[in-house]
């Protein structure tokens, strides 16, 4: 317990002292108010969790004071409190939009238990409102070459962990439904998957994002907004394109990710998280930690276990059942009929690269679905590119490279075609490419060629 903010509001001083008292020694925030209208100004001026609220107050009802702050948070739980409770009363005051009904004189135990209650009701209800749930339907890895079948060992090991996760990988490798099938395989399938894409988010609202904010935090903040640690309570969260956030941001995100506790921004109020994390990026990110864009110290922490998802290039017939599975989708989405592909057509997309990996496969499959005569799919279909096998480039693309980038690359393929032919033989490759064995062993790692 401890992440609520609670408002008790009670014309009795020794009665709201003593429930003041009470929730500040469990860690809670509390305000007081003695009055209506007291009570209306600090609801105006802040979003409360829980609102402890007397039935008679000096001028008025308490239950007039429910539909204010239910407009204002419509999450609220407000417990009414009285000495002179009735049934009729109680009825009222819970179909009003009342949580709890407790009698005075009030005990620990009572109050304790309907706050636990209501922190519990209150997260579940964070957690429906801020996220959509995920199609678990939606999460199989298709594919049956030896890369996939690597890859799925793997997601299962690692399922059945806490550890946190980072998944490398190329773009349009399909890394997010790596981390949902982690996340469905985990112990924390029941909870939710929260996904921020650092890349999309601009660094000033990055922190919004994630911590949330209150009511008056900034301009624009005109409610309490959980952020998505919050939301991800008990379960994933997955950070898509780490490597693109600001040192600045980086070394916030260490911090909470360290001791599992943040404040939303505009309050002092400590909310402590349960989570477990998994990120993704295609960056190279010991190049990254060397030129100074990315803290070594978050690289540990989020790098507990590396999972590479191997290209679309990489994956030989994996390619045809998924263009098969992409063709299925989209036409049964679109009440068409299936076109059959054509074994030229099989041969030459088993030949093709797939710089955009499955998200390419997946674009293409679509549009040749809808736009496919007489039910088959041939060459004629395919973009002429595909045919070539010469994928599209930019001018920045084809132009001149830095001479740095040209050496990386260059020895990534060297390292690539000696381990094709040597295998684990690692002295062996040393010898032939004429470097030392340690620095072979950092290249692999370096350029993702782990086995």
């Amino acid at each position: 317990m401890g992440n609520l903010s609670i408002l008790v509001v009670d014309d009795e001083e020794n009665i709201t002292y003593l429930l003041k008292d009470i929730l500040e020694d469990e860690g809670f925030y509390v305000d007081t108010a003695f009055s209506l209208s007291q009570a209306k100004e600090k609801i105006k001026e802040k979003d409360f969790d829980v609102v402890f609220l007397d039935v008679w107050l000096p001028d008025g009802e308490g239950l007039d004071l429910i539909p204010v702050i239910k407009q204002q948070n419509p999450l609220t739980k407000i417990i009414m409190i009285s000495g002179h409770a009735n049934i009729p009363i109680a009825v009222k005051a819970l179909k009003e939009g009342a949580y709890d009904f407790l009698e005075k004189p009030v005990s620990t135990d009572s109050i304790l238990a309907v706050i636990q209650k209501a922190e519990k009701d209150l997260q579940k209800e964070i957690q429906l409102q801020f996220f959509k749930e995920k199609d678990q339907t939606n999460i199989e890895i298709i594919g049956e070459s030896e890369p996939v079948q690597k890859l799925k060992k793997q997601i299962e090991k690692v399922a059945k962990t806490n550890a946190w996760i980072m998944i490398l990988g190329e773009n349009g490798t399909g890394k997010e439904l790596v981390a949902k099938s982690i996340h469905y395989l985990s112990d924390r399938r029941d909870k939710p998957f929260v996904d921020i894409n650092c890349a999309a988010i601009p660094d000033d609202l990055l922190e919004a994002e994630l911590f949330g904010y209150e009511k008056g935090a900034f301009s624009g903040a005109v409610s309490r907004k959980p952020g998505k640690l919050e939301v991800a309570n008990g379960g994933t969260l997955f950070l898509d394109e780490v490597a693109d956030m600001s040192l600045s941001s980086q070394a916030k995100l260490l911090r909470v990710l360290e001791e599992q506790e943040f404040s939303r921004l505009g309050s002092n109020q400590k909310i402590k998280v349960d989570i477990r994390v998994i990120s993704a990026t295609n960056k190279n990110l010991e190049k990254e930690i060397e030129e100074g864009r990315f803290r070594q110290d978050l690289y540990f922490r989020l790098a507990v276990v590396q999972i590479y998802v191997p290209p679309l290039r990489e994956r030989g017939k994996d390619i045809i059942l998924l263009a098969e599975h992409f063709l299925e989708k989209t036409c049964l989405e679109n009440k068409l009929e299936k076109p059959v592909l054509t074994e030229e057509v099989k041969n030459i997309l088993l030949k093709y690269s797939w710089p955009g990996n499955i998200r390419e496969l997946k674009n293409l499959m679509e549009r040749l679905c809808i736009f496919a005569n007489e039910g088959r799919i041939t060459v004629e279909d395919l973009p002429p590119y595909i045919v070539k096998n010469k994928p599209v480039k930019s001018k920045l693309e084809i132009g001149l490279k830095p001479l740095k980038q040209v050496k990386e690359e260059a020895e990534k393929e060297a390292i690539k075609q000696a381990l094709e032919k040597y295998g684990k033989n690692l002295k062996e490759i040393a010898k032939v490419l004429d470097i030392d064995l340690s620095s072979l062993y950092r290249k692999i790692k370096q350029y993702n060629l782990e086995e």
